[in-house]
């Protein structure tokens, strides 16, 4: 099997949208994914190796990149790694694809720096709106971490360690705090439990793995309604839906 790469201006005009990079070594999923992004107006390059990948990245600079897991060669893990150590495409938005029951591939992917993922076998119209999501968040600004932020329903304020649901403020400890302060920063953001242990830990507040997600059910009840906004993704961790 050979390296393919699509010609931006196929079926384009001069308005053509971002510049998406797919990787897998199965033609009949490339050909999904050609014929998916085509009809929405991206443009697609498409490699079949990680090694292929890295080149390709390096050289074009894409707008995002769909990377499957199991390649030949180098493996999609090693290869979000190159990416993210590379000053050029350490910044490119990167979705996981994975087959069923790889749960610990997930999480070390996403600790790796991986910004969603899915599970084959997907839907394209799924995959198209979770990058739609992920190129999103590409272009909106970075959040201060010291700025107050707003988002459905709740206010927060990090100056004053406070936090509002629907104008009034709520009492949370300082871990619940951070934890609510770490998901709202970016909604739609995949955290492990690894991550936020990372994120969360303090010398008076430890918190291990397990202790996660009693903090988290502790929080969702404080939030009230707003608390469905803290979203389980089962054998991975959380993430904050706006």
């Amino acid at each position: 099997m050979t390296d393919y790469k699509s010609n931006p201006q196929d079926g384009m005009d001069n308005k053509a949208k971002e510049l998406i990079l797919a990787v897998d070594d199965d033609e009949d999923i490339l050909e999904l994914l050609r014929y998916t992004f085509t009809k929405e107006g991206y443009r697609l390059l498409t490699a079949v190796s990680g090694e292929s990948a890295l080149r390709i990245a390096e050289k074009e600079i894409p707008d995002a990149i769909l990377l499957d897991l199991m390649l030949p060669g180098i493996s999609g893990l090693d290869v979000a790694k190159r990416l993210r150590s590379t000053p050029a495409t350490e910044r490119i938005p990167i979705i996981m694809l994975t087959a069923k029951g790889e749960e610990s591939d997930i999480v070390i992917g996403l600790e790796l720096g991986a910004d969603d993922y899915l599970v084959k076998p997907f839907s394209p119209r799924v995959l198209t709106a979770r990058l739609r999501a992920v190129l999103r968040r590409k272009t909106n600004p970075v959040v201060d971490e010291l700025s107050a932020i707003h988002v459905a329903g709740i206010s927060v304020f990090p100056e004053r360690h406070d936090v509002h649901v629907d104008g009034v403020s709520i009492g949370l400890t300082a871990t619940e705090f951070r934890l609510l302060h770490l998901l709202i920063r970016h909604p739609g953001w995949v955290y492990t439990r690894g991550q936020i242990v990372d994120e969360a830990r303090g010398e008076d507040y430890p918190v291990t793995d397990r202790s996660v997600d009693v903090h988290i059910v502790s929080l969702r009840k404080k939030l009230g309604r707003c608390g469905k906004s803290i979203d389980t993704v089962r054998g991975v961790g959380y993430r904050f839906l706006d």
